[in-house]
């Protein structure tokens, strides 16, 4: 018979979780069902899921409108490559669905597992679109201190925290990082700042020798920050006048996260590359997407791509983004991510007369509360008061289900603040 102490003994004994210390594992909480913004462990025992897990459920847990979904695409052609000219139908007409709601200059689209392959394919897209159009030297990735994209060799190469970097070198090389666009660390001047700095770098190196930049329009892993007033504008004004493409990691803020079905819209950003993935499919399969523009196509018009991954374009994946995004179409979850992010918001401001608390900020569902110290305490504490949210370091990031009711948001905040105050 299995019990909940055989199930977590087995857990410590028989695996490696990410993000944990080998050889020192901790007693698992063992999730066993979840339904829209709630969560149960296998005591029975109630959460209300304040992360998406990793920012991946904006429709909510339990959707057995997509569990069909699922069932009736495996019945039917459970997985073929998608390599050559292979090909299913529903990823025939996701690519058609995605093109039809991205910014515009967007005109195709290569499917991924998820965020970190998302990466490794936009940055090879890049460096090849240079190569084949006679200008192989463009090799350099421009990236930002705080940005998060991913755990591959080239993803992590780009991404600029240090800790996760650690003892894993030698990354992939050229990549060149910049400040943190953070308004709270540079002052009112922030995005001046950025953008001299930006300018300089690039003249340093050379425009010529700069493939791509690459950034999330709202800092995620790195504290749920969004950009300086501004910064998004002049960034992409730099670029084009360097020939330099423009990467908009978007793994956590497309598909409805930020109030939009891409952030760049929010921002008034027109990138070359987006890499999507997360609330793709509300991470009932996995699934992710590269999308590129026609600058990029041009470039790389003729090349070939020698690249791919055996689930790429996965039917089964494919129909259940479909359907997820048809969800989030119909329940208005996109507008509903800008008005209860903005009723948490507001609850947890007052926050910022503590003096251990430094910012509480947000744009959409992605909030952020930093302070003076880690925060590792404040996520412990909520979740034995039956809160799951995330300690980034000194921030807890916040990014629930857009379902999640308003009662429950109240519950969150009450929580959160109790902890964090607490904290001091």
């Amino acid at each position: 018979m299995t019990t909940a102490l055989t199930l977590s003994e087995t857990d410590t004994r028989s695996l490696i979780h990410p993000h944990t210390t080998i050889g020192r594992p901790a007693e698992p909480l063992i999730f066993e069902r979840g339904e829209g913004a709630l969560l149960w462990d296998i005591d029975g025992n109630e959460y209300i899921d304040g992360t998406c897990g990793l920012w991946q459920c904006p429709v909510g847990h339990g959707r057995r409108e997509l569990a069909n979904v699922a069932a009736d695409q495996i019945a039917k052609l459970e997985f073929y490559s998608s390599f050559g000219d292979y090909s299913n139908t529903p990823s025939i007409l996701l690519a058609e669905r995605l093109l039809q709601l991205a910014p515009t200059g967007i005109e195709r689209v290569f499917f991924t597992n998820g965020g970190s392959e998302g990466t490794e394919s936009a940055i090879k897209l890049a460096r090849l679109a240079h190569y084949n159009s006679g200008a192989p030297e463009r090799t350099i990735i421009l990236a930002r201190t705080a940005g998060y994209h991913g755990m591959g060799g080239g993803s992590l190469a780009a991404t600029g925290i240090d800790k996760l970097r650690e003892g894993y070198g030698p990354l992939l090389p050229g990549v060149e990082f910049l400040g943190k666009p953070h308004g709270l660390t540079h002052g009112e001047n922030a995005t001046d700042i950025l953008i001299a700095e930006l300018e300089e770098r690039i003249a340093q190196i050379g425009p010529q020798r700069i493939a791509a930049f690459i950034g999330e329009p709202v800092l995620g892993v790195g504290g749920m920050v969004p950009p300086p007033e501004g910064y998004w504008a002049r960034v992409q004004e730099v670029l084009r006048k360097h020939g330099i493409l423009l990467i908009a990691d978007e793994i956590v803020t497309a598909f409805g996260r930020t109030g939009h079905w891409f952030a760049c819209e929010r921002f008034g950003i027109e990138p070359d590359l987006i890499v999507t993935a997360k609330g793709l499919s509300s991470g009932y399969v996995p699934m992710g997407a590269v999308l590129v523009s026609r600058r990029v196509l041009e470039l790389a018009d003729g090349a070939l791509f020698l690249h791919g991954f055996t689930y790429n374009g996965h039917p089964v994946g494919a129909a259940v983004a479909l359907a997820n995004i048809e969800i989030l179409e119909r329940e208005g979850l996109l507008d509903r991510a800008k008005g209860v992010g903005q009723r948490l918001l507001e609850a947890l401001k007052p926050l910022e007369e503590l003096d251990h608390v430094i910012e509480v900020r947000g744009v959409g569902m992605m909030l952020g509360i930093e302070l003076d110290r880690d925060s590792s305490s404040v996520q412990a504490g909520a979740r034995a008061d039956g809160v799951v949210v995330r300690a980034s370091g000194p921030s807890i990031v916040l990014s629930p289900p857009l379902v999640i009711t308003e009662q429950q948001i109240d519950t969150l905040a009450q929580v959160l603040i109790s902890h964090v105050k607490a904290a001091a």
